[in-house]
């Protein structure tokens, strides 16, 4: 039995408490893969890799990464929390992630404003190698930059996003097309058609 198994309990426990609000992730960083994912919001799934620094990287005296902000696939801002869980030796052996949706606190005239502003100094560890984040961001800022939304897109903007997605290097990835697919909501072929300038 993976040692990171004794927390599942734990984890699926805190997203039927809130349901469907909170996304919590165990990461294995031994794999460099998700263990372990309840209520996935994220369009991830156990198994899929981590996208994040190594073990050796974590500080001895680190067990927790404060809250910070991330961007999800539709938008949507998550604050998130990570604990370090560590063997008997002390040795990081993965991460526990609990994601909180903020968006129905901030529909509510941003009723707890100081919870959801970004926390400053941001772990380089969490984001080194996030290129899932990354997407995200971009395809958040371009559809604020234009007053677009994503549902509402033209076949057209979604060939101009995957262009300048493309520019960016945002299929450098592994699977990047498959999730950007998924994100727009297009089929992967069409993504390859966008790209080459087919309509």
């Amino acid at each position: 039995m993976n040692e990171l198994d004794r927390y599942t309990s734990i984890a699926e426990a805190l997203t039927l408490l809130f349901s469907p609000h909170v996304e919590v992730v165990i990461h294995d960083l031994k794999t460099g893969c998700i263990r372990e994912i309840f209520n996935s919001y994220s369009k991830r799934k156990r198994g899929d890799e981590s996208l994040l620094g190594k073990e050796d990287q974590i500080p001895q005296n680190k067990d927790i990464f404060p809250p910070y902000i991330k961007t999800n696939w539709n938008g949507r801002k998550t604050k998130s929390v990570t604990a370090v869980i560590r063997d008997s030796k002390q040795k990081p052996i993965g991460l526990f992630c609990i994601n909180l949706d903020l968006s129905k606190w901030e529909e509510i005239q941003h009723f707890i404003q100081g919870f959801v502003q970004e926390s400053e100094n941001v772990s380089d560890f969490l984001f080194e190698n996030d290129w899932r984040e990354k997407i995200n961001s971009y395809v958040s800022n371009y559809l604020q930059q234009r007053s677009l939304e994503l549902a509402t897109l033209t076949r057209k903007d979604k060939q101009i996003l995957i262009q300048l997605l493309h520019k960016e290097g945002a299929f450098e990835a592994k699977n990047a097309a498959t999730y950007i697919a998924d994100v727009i909501k297009i089929s992967r072929a069409s993504v390859y058609n966008y790209l080459k300038g087919d309509l």
